[in-house]
């Protein structure tokens, strides 16, 4: 079976809480890790919430890039989510949480978009 897209979702604990409330940080962080990765930036939408966190998605031609920080438990989530075989999410995810200063990590990795080959499961 072949999958149109991985998608990785990263737990980052004990990170700087001082660059998860940083919007800019962030943008450029998620940014610079889409385009090591391989991927085409096409977009990019963040906010910051009072009194603090960031949520965020770079999007990619790929797919995209997403965030969501609360700084004040040094915690965030990232979603990397690329389609094709021409970008290296694991790059992007590793990226991110050096950034990030993430002292305890963890990563999984769904497939999304499952096909069944054309010649399995066919019906006349």
């Amino acid at each position: 079976m072949n999958a149109l897209g991985r998608h990785l979702l990263l737990e980052l604990k004990i990170c700087n809480e001082e660059v998860l409330d940083d919007l800019d940080f962030i943008r450029i962080c998620l940014t610079e890790a889409a385009v090591q990765s391989g991927a085409t930036v096409v977009g990019e939408s963040f906010y910051h919430f009072s009194p603090y966190g960031v949520s965020g998605v770079v999007n990619i031609a790929e797919s995209h890039i997403a965030i969501h920080t609360w700084p004040e438990f040094q915690y965030a989530a990232v979603d990397v989510f690329t389609c094709g075989d021409d970008v290296d999410p694991e790059k992007a995810a590793g990226l991110i949480t050096e950034r990030l200063g993430a002292q305890s990590h963890s990563l999984i990795e769904l497939r999304r978009g499952i096909m069944q080959d054309s010649q399995a499961g066919c019906s006349t």
